[in-house]
């Protein structure tokens, strides 16, 4: 099992150093024009292992975006339940940026109960009757004949006992976000410009330049981008651009009571991911790993990483993401090759009746 989600092995031969489309990439602001003395690139570490699902970073959001209500369809200005645990949001869309996802995850355990003899048959017995034996019982079952043994209840509490029909449950909560990709398809894609990499390094929606194209919606590998229906306009998370220059945190990092979303300079939430993944490994959580943390993934790493706690389809995140202009260079060759092929075609099959 390994600890960083990557791109599939099959990929490892197509990695073109020319290709800037795919592949590490040491500074995306430089890349996109910015002078040398620019901002450090910014980002999110969100470490689900402390999420409570409190929600307070959706509602900071949304306050501080100015984002209209909309239910877990993604209908505006309408209030309903999805019907699905404590997720009401459902998922990332045009006016819900951040998303607090509620896995519940159960599997069935042994759970004895606490077994009950005759009344009086724990008290000292008198006129001589014996008491029933239970020099044979082990410890365990000796704990479990009194109902008042306190420890053994808790031995056996559903969320650690080991034996009996019963359920053990788990919670996964994770807030998700737009990705801010090193390589952003959404970016490549866009035709107008109203996508653009802002000097800290994250990928930003201008609303007034956006035509509706959605080009964009397909292109994004996390399907993170969306269009409002009323207006045709794609929204997505800007990272607070506008706090940013301010010198202020993103709203939901500011939110965030367990800092759970944290916000920085991304090479030192990277050292600070590394570090609390070795941390929960030398606990035993041997199913923790980061998500968008290695840069040679199918996006060249993501400006908004993720400790899991399970795979990341259980977050409902995809396992090998890729930008899906990775092979744009490769297809216009071909395309070339193809329409140089066509010419040479119809040059030869010209000149061939001239000289009949």
């Amino acid at each position: 099992m390994t600890s960083v989600s990557s791109a599939s092995p099959g990929l490892g031969g197509l990695r073109d150093v020319k290709n800037r489309l795919f592949g590490p990439l040491p500074d995306v602001a430089e890349e996109a024009g910015y002078e040398p003395d620019h901002p450090k690139r910014v980002g999110f570490f969100t470490d689900t292992s402390v999420c409570i699902g409190c929600k307070a970073c959706e509602v900071a959001c949304k306050e501080w975006n100015t984002l209209p209500m909309d239910d877990s369809h993604g209908e505006r200005d309408a209030l309903g339940l999805s019907g699905m645990s404590y997720d009401n949001t459902g998922q990332l869309g045009a006016n819900s940026w951040r998303h607090v996802a509620f896995i519940e995850q159960s599997r069935a355990v042994d759970l004895p109960m606490p077994t009950f003899g005759r009344p009086g048959d724990d008290r000292p017995h008198e006129h001589g009757i014996p008491a029933p034996d239970s020099g044979d019982l082990d410890s365990t079952a000796k704990a479990q004949a009194s109902v008042l043994n306190i420890e053994a209840l808790s031995e056996f509490d559903p969320q650690t006992g080991q034996t009996g029909a019963d359920k053990q449950i788990r919670w996964l909560m994770s807030s998700d976000v737009c990705k801010h990709c090193t390589h952003a398809g959404c970016l490549d894609v866009c035709p107008t410009g109203a996508l653009f990499r802002s000097e800290f390094g994250t990928v930003v929606v201008q609303q007034d330049i956006c035509n509706g194209c959605g080009y964009c919606v397909a292109a994004c590998p996390y399907g993170v981008i969306d269009q409002r229906k009323d207006d045709g306009r794609v929204f997505k998370c800007t990272m607070c651009y506008d706090r940013l220059t301010d010198g202020l945190q993103p709203a939901c990092a500011t939110a965030c009571p367990t800092q759970s979303i944290q916000f920085g300079d991304l090479d030192e939430l990277q050292e600070r991911a590394d570090a609390r993944l070795a941390t929960l490994k030398s606990q035993g959580v041997e199913t923790a790993r980061l998500y968008g943390r290695d840069e040679n993934d199918g996006v060249g790493g993501d400006g908004a990483f993720f400790l899991l706690l399970d795979e990341p389809e259980v977050y409902g995140l995809p396992p090998d993401p890729i930008v899906t202009t990775r092979d744009l260079p490769a297809m216009w060759k071909a395309a070339g090759t193809a329409a140089a092929m066509m010419i040479g075609v119809a040059v030869s099959a010209v000149l061939g009746s001239r000289r009949r």
